[in-house]
């Protein structure tokens, strides 16, 4: 079963999509004509997500009011004004607005083209969730269908799903693509206010917990104004976007 409830990370401060974010957070950027925001809140709204949960931080007031303005959906904010908390930290401080069930989790910086006939990348990842094996199932892609990505790669994909850190290979086949499912539990045990969301993956990788769901389709990391540009153009000219 898809979950119901969405986790937004949309509190960073967006240095390097600088001026665009000037004057907006990076959430508000737009691409094809929409923030980025809306481009993942309506993914997942498609993907069967009921609840929203965005949390907030540069230019929060401006985000909340967008946020607010969207009567279609079900947002709740998890206010990160006082400090920035990184993924994990962010997490964990929604936490008590999660629930227990499986959630999603998403950035707000990443588009992608489908690759039909094939479904929906995130029917794919809800398909593959088992919360009996997994603590954490990633949405991730091949590096030479990904673009705005300046990394050596995150992931090695095994052929049963599960996925093991680069370590120390100097290249790694597959890219994080911003968006998984994982049980809200998974923070619990996390005492620092402030942390990465990787530092449980590695933790869990080498139990076995940490699975990937391959995306065959056209993944765009929208983290800078010339990423910002070419995932513009690449929308802009496929109306299944």
């Amino acid at each position: 079963m898809s979950p119901q409830t969405a986790f937004i990370l949309a509190a960073g401060l967006g240095t390097r999509m600088r001026p665009l974010t000037d004057d907006r957070p990076k959430a508000l950027v737009e691409v094809a004509g929409r923030p980025l925001i809306d481009h993942m809140l309506n993914r997942l709204k498609a993907a069967g997500a009921k609840r929203f949960v965005v949390n907030v931080h540069y230019f929060a007031d401006r985000l909340e009011a967008h946020l607010k303005a969207r009567t279609d959906i079900d947002i709740i904010v998890s206010d990160e004004r006082e400090a920035l908390l990184e993924t994990g930290g962010g997490l964990k401080k929604a936490r008590p607005l999660l629930g227990d069930d499986p959630i999603w989790v998403a950035n707000i910086d990443s588009v992608w083209l489908e690759a039909a006939p094939d479904g929906t990348a995130l029917e794919a990842l809800a398909k593959q969730w088992n919360a009996a094996e997994m603590d954490a199932a990633l949405l991730v892609t091949a590096m030479e269908t990904s673009h705005g990505f300046d990394g050596a790669g995150d992931f090695f994909l095994g052929k049963d799903g599960r996925l093991s850190f680069r370590g120390d290979a100097a290249t790694a086949p597959f890219n994080y693509m911003g968006v998984h499912i994982t049980r809200p539990a998974i923070i619990d045990t996390e005492t620092d206010a402030a942390f990465s969301l990787s530092r449980i993956w590695r933790r869990i990788a080498p139990q076995g917990r940490l699975f990937g769901t391959e995306f065959t389709g056209e993944w765009m990391h929208v983290g800078d104004p010339a990423a910002r540009d070419y995932a513009d153009k690449r929308l802009n000219s496929r109306s299944d976007r």
